[in-house]
């Protein structure tokens, strides 16, 4: 699941700025959660011959959708 996370200082902004930068935060929001989507449906469409292949196992797909998407955590 997507989340929103903004550290932008808000004080001199104003109600317009700021309702800009959460549609621009929620934007990025979204475009990241569906990076995230298709890369797992395309690794989820690959036989395990060809995850083999690359060196991966079908447990692995969810972390490297996850970083695709979203970076490196940690």
């Amino acid at each position: 699941m997507a989340y929103v996370s903004s550290n932008r200082t808000t004080a001199a902004l104003g109600l317009g700025d700021r309702i800009a930068d959460i549609r621009k935060d929620l934007a990025d929001a979204w475009r990241a959660h569906r990076i995230y989507r298709q890369t797992l449906r395309e690794l989820q469409g690959l036989s395990l011959r060809e995850l083999n292949d690359l060196g991966l196992n079908p447990s692995m797909l969810r972390a490297i959708a996850l970083e695709a998407a979203y970076g490196k955590q940690g």
